[in-house]
């Protein structure tokens, strides 16, 4: 209980915040975004689930968003052949690897923004800040590297392979959809809204978003992270009541 109440009040934060911040900023922003949800709960049946993004803008323009999640050290290792066996040859760690990472836009990215400004907001994979520490290895080395990390990360449904669309109602209003999947890691995740104006960033507005176990799974989680010898000794307690109530059931058959 304990648990799950600090979950709620650290969505209500969110949510009191992003409020705080609207209100502040109605009258001199010139954009303005929130979230259907600033909690994603994840119980035991949970298959993913989808936050909407809405917002206005105080005239014509585009909208990027870019959605964040917790950025974690990753490490990337490289197999070859070794006397008929696969083995790990070569690693490199990256120090700022966001554990999810997706993108929406109004229109084509290569038709809003050049390189530079793309660069500074982190806006597209190509873009991505990742911290490699790659003391003298190549420049090619280091994109190849790159390149798998981010290739595992779509293959787990974490990085979009695409861009979202977001949809514009009228000259203002805006929205997009923006999907997590059912292995979306927990955690403080950020979601920035972008203006574009003439090829130009003019404002912008992040919004907080926490993704968190809650119910029985979240105690199972907190248990085998924080308490790994007592999970072991319930998982090998639970694997012999439930081969001894098996063996039982047959031999009544």
């Amino acid at each position: 209980m304990g648990r799950r109440l600090l979950i709620r009040i650290a969505a209500g934060l969110c949510g009191l915040l992003a409020g705080v911040t609207l209100a502040a900023n109605v009258w001199g922003q010139q954009l303005l975004a929130d979230l259907s949800s600033h909690l994603i709960a994840i119980t035991t049946g949970f298959t993913g689930t989808e936050v909407v993004l809405f917002g206005t803008t105080d005239g014509a323009g585009d909208v990027a968003i870019v959605v964040t999640g917790p950025r974690v050290p990753a490490v990337v290792r490289r197999k070859d052949r070794v006397a008929g066996i696969w083995v790990n040859t070569e690693s490199l760690r990256f120090e700022q690897v966001p554990s999810f990472y997706t993108v929406a836009t109004s229109r084509p990215l290569d038709q809003l923004v050049g390189r530079p400004v793309l660069e500074r907001h982190q806006i597209g994979l190509p873009h991505l800040q990742l911290g490699p520490q790659a003391e003298g290895l190549p420049p090619e080395e280091v994109a190849a590297f790159r390149a798998a990390l981010i290739r595992n990360k779509q293959r787990a449904g974490l990085y979009a392979l695409a861009f979202g669309q977001v949809a514009f109602l009228g000259e203002r209003l805006f929205r997009t959809n923006i999907y997590f999947p059912a292995n979306v890691p927990t955690g403080l995740y950020s979601v920035e809204a972008l203006l574009i104006r003439d090829g130009e960033v003019v404002s912008a507005q992040t919004t907080p978003l926490v993704v968190s176990k809650i119910g029985f799974s979240a105690e199972v989680f907190d248990i085998a992270r924080h308490r790994p010898v007592t999970y072991g000794i319930i998982a090998v307690v639970g694997a012999i009541a439930a081969g001894w109530l098996a063996g039982a059931a047959f031999r009544r058959v």
